[in-house]
């Protein structure tokens, strides 16, 4: 069993248990349930803004613990103010460290915000509106066509935006109609390893008219340049941050970079 397999079904395990101690009745109670969430897609195509996705990752699965006792709100808010396009904050607790607070915390920032997770149930889905996420990550490699289907469907119906990701040209056909954003992850979630050409080749084949993002080993600037010339619109840029002594300071630098 490789790590993806052993971390879904651990989430099925943790869903059932989460459905039972709150149940939908109590997520829609949440103060963030009647808001109106903001638009990942949108941001990304402003060109006025960086098209950074920044993310607040502790730990993975891979390396351990990246920044153990970092601060969501500062962080994130920083991210923010230095010109990201949208946020993506880990949930996930027992392989990323992540928790539900850490999003909420997120939330006060006036930027899209992703909820990254494994997501297989709808019930998730409602989690995440709950919790104030605009945009629920989709894992082609651990979901049917019909799954993705089926829950980018449910996203879409309480105002969230979908990004799917995939890794290889098996997955192409996971993108629907309710798909907002395709998210091409350069790392390999079954053997880990990372490779930029991975965005670029298939990149050529998602569908015109999906915004297309890179994620997972982008680390400087010429990096993102080299994408946008194969019309990327979006880069998901965590552990480059959140490594650093200072992931504030290290985004600012790297935001001002790219504006020169």
């Amino acid at each position: 069993m490789n790590i993806l397999d052993t971390i879904i079904e651990q989430k099925k395990v943790e869903v059932a248990a989460r459905k039972r101690q709150n149940p939908v009745a109590g997520l829609e109670q949440s103060e963030y349930f009647s808001r109106q969430p903001l638009s990942l897609k949108r941001f990304l195509l402003d060109e006025n803004k960086t098209g950074v996705i920044a993310e607040f990752k502790r730990r993975s699965p891979s390396k351990g613990w990246i920044n153990e006792n970092a601060d969501p709100l500062v962080i994130t808010s920083a991210y923010t103010q230095y010109g990201a396009s949208g946020l993506s904050v880990l949930t996930d607790e027992i392989f990323f460290g992540g928790s539900t607070d850490d999003l909420k915390k997120a939330r006060v920032n006036s930027i899209p915000v992703l909820r990254k997770d494994f997501i297989i149930d709808e019930y998730q889905v409602l989690e995440a509106k709950s919790m104030g996420a605009d945009v629920i990550l989709l894992i082609a490699a651990n979901l049917a066509p019909k799954q993705v289907k089926e829950l980018a469907s449910a996203a879409h119906h309480w105002g969230m935006e979908v990004l799917l990701e995939i890794h290889d040209e098996q997955e192409l056909d996971h993108i629907c109609e309710d798909v907002d954003i395709v998210g091409v992850n350069n790392r390999n979630l079954k053997s880990f390893e990372v490779s930029i050409e991975t965005s670029v080749r298939l990149g050529k084949l998602i569908p015109p008219g999906k915004v297309k993002i890179s994620e997972s080993g982008i680390s400087d600037v010429q990096t993102i340049k080299e994408l946008k010339r194969h019309d990327f619109k979006g880069f998901l840029i965590g552990e480059n941050f959140m490594k650093a002594m200072d992931p504030a300071k290290a985004f600012a630098a790297f935001a001002e970079a790219l504006k020169r």
